[in-house]
């Protein structure tokens, strides 16, 4: 029960901590201007945000309690003072994870006080605060077991990859709601570049993928460390699981930028009708990978959980 609260609560942190980043970071690469985010789109985004931030508290919170309730054996001692204040105070996930949770707070109150409108201001602040709550997760993990440089190799390694997957991932998520309704509205004036949105939005996956790839590499030599170890433990197949889960994401992504966007812009050089059938198929896309992604935060929610394979 413990195990599997746990996991739960880590998913559910680790997604809406990736679309948090994401749906932050968004305006800050998607449009040709800064404060070119249309109104509409703006409104939407700032909900996200919002209701996003509070997943992340309250996951966050589920997080502490099943930390505890793993640390001491038993649910019943999350409601222990004694047993809370030593985690808090004598373990470098309580201090990390106060930080944290007051960091949560701080994002809510933001998100839902100020004004929901795209300004360079607001959207630099918003993409400030997501990134560090979602990086401090580095602070938290197995980056912990090691010391020295070591240590701050992997917790930098590890703080770069869930930056470059809050970017990437969480930004699925506006990028999908362009496509599968924003989109279809009527060009206005204000109306979003579509074709330039995913050229920019490609352009950021091409640095989100090589940072995931070189960092990828670096956690699993500090955590799996040879072949043997990848194979024959539980932790190395569970990795190998989100890194085939990975790779439909790239074979997704590599699809929709080398044959999808091209045709869809050719579509719409042409004026036929053929540009719906294009963006239809660019949707579907999409949201594959926001299914594979979410299998692959599935996945490092259990590896968090369990001995990596290292030494095994």
């Amino acid at each position: 029960m413990i195990d599997l609260g746990l996991v739960v609560a880590r998913f559910l942190h680790y997604a809406a901590s990736t679309t948090l980043a994401g749906a932050a970071f968004f305006p800050l690469y998607a449009y040709a201007y800064a404060g070119a985010e249309p109104e509409m789109l703006g409104r939407w985004r700032g909900k996200v945000l919002s209701w996003s931030a509070l997943l992340a508290l309250i996951s966050g919170l589920a997080w502490f309690c099943f930390s505890v309730a793993n640390m001491s054996g038993a649910l019943a001692d999350v409601a222990d003072p004694e047993v809370l204040s030593s985690v808090l105070h004598d373990t470098g996930f309580g201090v990390v994870w106060t930080a944290r949770m007051v960091l949560a707070v701080v994002i809510v109150a933001a998100a839902l006080l100020l004004p929901s409108r795209s300004t360079v201001w607001r959207d630099l602040l918003m993409s400030s605060l997501a990134a560090g709550l979602l990086a401090s997760l580095a602070g938290a993990g197995h980056a912990q077991i090691e010391e020295g440089w070591q240590s701050v190799l992997h917790i930098a390694a590890d703080a770069a990859h869930l930056l470059a997957a809050g970017a990437w991932l969480g930004g699925l998520a506006p990028l999908g709601f362009i496509l599968l309704g924003y989109a279809g509205i009527k060009p206005a004036p204000c109306a979003v570049d579509v074709d330039g949105v995913l050229m920019r939005f490609s352009g950021m996956g091409y640095a989100a993928v090589a940072t995931l790839v070189g960092t990828g590499l670096v956690n699993s030599w500090l955590l799996v460390g040879s072949v043997s170890s990848l194979m024959n433990s539980a932790y190395g197949q569970i990795l190998m699981a989100k890194l085939a889960f990975f790779a439909g994401m790239l074979a997704l992504a590599a699809a929709n930028r080398f044959w999808l966007v091209p045709a869809l812009e050719a579509a719409g050089r042409g004026g036929t009708g053929g540009i719906d059938v294009w963006r239809g198929k660019l949707r579907t896309h999409v949201l594959s990978e926001q299914g594979l992604g979410l299998l692959v935060l599935l996945c490092v929610s259990v590896l968090g959980t369990i001995r990596p394979a290292i030494g095994q």
